[in-house]
């Protein structure tokens, strides 16, 4: 009716009422068109729509699920029973072994899930199986803005990128799908809650990510439909220049109100790490997850024929044991020396190499820029060296970026890449020289073999936090000054995990066709939390999303296996990686530790009311953007940001001393906790009582006094912990940052 008052016919398009979490809708107009609609009577905000990204198996044993939590939910055939878990993502691929419904008991309905399935229109199959129960796409901004193609973005849920159909396996993937890549079986892949149901909203595009009018459109919908959980891989691109706040945009007010609903959301924290402030989900109602690096680790090494041995990684056979083969560079067996145009080296053209110089032996190439930008990949490289009856290829790295992350790739056939230039090039640079044209060379002089890299080395020093994972401190708006609030929340593993993947998913030139990808992103550490609260909920069906991540952040270790405190991947000062110790803003309260989550003893409760006053007492807060997003005026402030209920104590701006106060509630029987704290020597940390004891069900507050005894310009790191008579241990991460008065 507005636009209809407002507007010519046929002068705009609108794409999307938004009726349940936001009440509004997004429409496509010209610039001037959008100045009218601000200005008309009735309309609160108008946002110019940006841009998303996508936040790029063996797990359940590290989080010791099969053992320690699955049996309690009635065993991996009933972990998840009837939890549904949403999805906003690129689609998802149904036809895959992880999604069957096949081999398993029959699904019966989910009577609270509501949302629809929609029919494929090539095939004319429905999306849903039982275990999938949802399917939609949404697309209307993608199209309005023109980055919408049917050809290989599928106006159906189908999953056109892989990147969907890898997370919604991470979470609730079946148990004990074998991944089968190349012929080899690097072992079975399984969700964190193999029984929960799937809801994909496709929202999510390979070429140009997504659209917020899109993601909104999905959340909005998943939220009605009845899902229990939100997994979200996905973060702006920029900061929106609109909107001061961090906490207050159409995407962050709209999960607000979908936690109101009793959804429990995990979102990717991020991967523009390990630089500080590099977070893209911010806000108290969301689950912020950060990624760690598990307990596998794949190496490789190649023999050289003088005795030296290259490490290097490579998901691959070995050559014939026993035996050498000579090692032939790609740029000294060109066919024709016009092709140097095309970077020979990087092997990616087979019918550019004399084959009857490279049959029976080793092909060397050389690892260029083109590998990393995604032009060159190592998968075309073992098709190359295949196509010209190679035994094998070694890719040698000749020079890129320091800090360039490489990941092991799985190939059909012998090959290893070595990574180390300076090695590379003593041993392997008088190889990869430029041909002599006079006299092209004969005699190949270099032999070697190639070991066998399929088996992954289990280390004890795991987990690490992840070298991209977004570092905190988070920042309350876009001027990156620094919010009252600890983000991440939580680690959960996230490099090279092994999922499903789109056989016509484009997203990895590495596994094009593939069924199964190794890939990493906190992209991949959320649906891990969200897997995680499915098991919670299934448990503890009556917890609000607020109880579920404050029984995840309590109950996190902030140890490796080997007992040692966490450490983060860094940069040294030449841009190597290093490795340093962890803190809060490298993994929130610590890594998820289902089995202990299960039974917290104590959680921190909050609710809409509490993240209202969370936004009324956050000092610059535009308090009519919070009317105008939430409805609901400043009624109360809680006196300090702080004073949020979160399992988490963050002050960023301590001066003198302050106080803040945390209620806690006893989810087990009556117990007598014990309250202890501990800091970094330049706060004073106080709590009141020590000691309380708490009946089944009862709250009690207590009370912590930060005092600044020194300046030191930097955050000082401390920690709560609650130790109850039954054996129940709840600690949270203390943040601050002292001034003078």
């Amino acid at each position: 009716m507005l636009l209809g008052m407002l507007f010519e016919r046929g002068s705009y398009k609108k794409l999307y009422s938004y009726k349940h979490l936001i009440n509004g809708f997004s429409v496509h107009l010209s610039p001037e068109q959008a100045e009218t609609l601000r200005r008309a009577p009735g309309v609160k905000s108008v946002e110019r729509d940006w841009k998303v990204r996508r936040l790029t198996t063996h797990t359940p044993q590290f989080l010791g699920l099969p053992t320690g939590v699955w049996p309690t939910g009635g065993g991996f055939d009933r972990a998840g029973e009837d939890i549904v878990i949403g999805f906003v993502d690129s689609g998802i691929y149904p036809l895959h072994p992880s999604f069957a419904a096949y081999h398993t008991d029959p699904y019966g309905p989910v009577p609270k899930y509501r949302g629809k399935c929609e029919i494929d229109p090539d095939t004319k199959r429905d999306f849903c199986n039982g275990k999938i129960i949802g399917a939609q796409h949404f697309a209307e901004a993608a199209k309005a803005a023109g980055a919408f193609n049917p050809a290989i973005d599928f106006a159906s849920p189908m999953d056109g990128d892989g990147h969907g159909s890898h997370t919604a396996a991470i979470a609730a993937g079946n148990n004990g799908i074998p991944v089968r890549v190349h012929g080899h079986e690097f072992g079975k892949a399984s969700g964190m809650a193999p029984r929960a149901r799937i809801a994909v909203y496709k929202a999510l595009y390979r070429l140009f990510g997504g659209f917020v009018a899109d993601v909104v459109a999905a959340i909005d919908q998943a939220v009605h439909d009845g899902v229990d959980i939100l997994s979200l891989s996905v973060g702006p691109n920029s900061p929106q220049a609109t909107t001061k706040t961090t906490f207050l945009n159409p995407f962050d007010a709209t999960l607000l109100a979908a936690v109101k609903a009793g959804v429990f959301v995990a979102q990717a924290a991020g991967n523009g790490g390990p630089f500080p402030k590099t977070l893209v989900s911010y806000s108290p109602w969301i689950a912020s997850v950060a990624a760690a690096i598990d307990d596998r680790r794949y190496k490789n090494h190649l023999n050289l024929g003088n005795g030296k041995i290259l490490a290097g990684m490579g998901l691959s056979p070995s050559t014939h044991p026993n035996q050498t083969y000579t090692m032939v560079a790609a740029n000294d067996v060109l066919l024709d020396s016009s092709v140097m145009k095309y970077s020979p080296s990087d092997c990616q053209r087979p019918e550019v190499l004399n084959k009857n110089l490279v049959e029976g032996n080793i092909l060397l190439c050389g690892y260029s820029f083109n590998f990393v930008v995604g032009t060159a990949s190592i998968k075309k490289v073992s098709e190359t060296a295949k196509a010209l009856r190679a035994v094998g290829f070694v890719l040698a790295v000749e020079n890129v970026s320091p800090g360039t992350k490489f990941d092991p790739v799985p190939v059909g056939i012998p090959g290893i890449l070595i990574t180390d230039v300076s090695k590379s090039m003593v041993y392997l640079g008088s190889l990869l020289l430029l041909p002599d044209w006079t006299g092209r060379v004969k005699s190949f002089k270099a032999i070697g073999s190639i070991g066998d890299g399929l088996m992954p080395i289990l280390h004890k020093s795991a987990p690490q936090v992840a070298l991209f994972s977004a570092r905190g401190p988070n920042i309350k708006d876009y001027s990156f000054q620094d919010a009252d609030l600890l983000k991440p929340d939580i680690l959960a593993p996230g490099s090279l995990i092994w999922a499903a993947w789109s056989p016509n998913g484009t997203d990895e030139p590495n596994y094009v066709g593939e069924g199964f990808a190794m890939i990493s992103g906190t992209s991949m550490a959320a649906p891990h939390i969200a897997g995680i609260a499915a098991l919670l909920k299934q448990k503890h069906p009556h917890w609000s999303p607020a109880a579920i991540k404050s029984a995840l952040m309590t109950t996190s270790t902030k140890l490796d296996r080997a007992g040692r405190p966490l450490q983060a991947q860094q940069y040294s000062e030449t841009e190597a990686m290093k490795l340093v110790t962890a803190t809060p803003f490298d993994y929130g309260s610590g890594h998820v530790n289902p089995r202990a989550a299960l039974d917290p003893g104590l959680i921190f409760h909050a609710g809409y009311e509490d993240y209202l006053g969370f936004l009324c007492s956050t000092p610059g807060i535009d308090i009519h953007e919070i009317k105008n997003y939430t409805n609901s005026p400043c009624n109360h402030t809680m006196g300090h940001p702080s004073n949020l209920n979160t399992p988490s104590i963050t002050i960023s701006h301590l001066v003198g001393t302050q106080t803040v106060t945390r209620t806690v509630t006893n989810v087990a029987e009556e117990e007598t906790y014990v309250i202890t704290a501990r800091m970094h020597p330049s706060i004073a940390i106080e709590t009141n009582p020590s000691a309380m004891t708490l009946k089944p069900g009862a709250s009690r507050k207590f009370s912590v006094t930060l005092t600044a005894r020194s300046v030191t310009g930097t955050y000082s790191f401390g920690e709560i912990t609650m130790k109850g008579s039954r054996g129940h241990k709840v600690s949270i991460p203390v943040v601050a940052m002292g001034y003078w008065r």
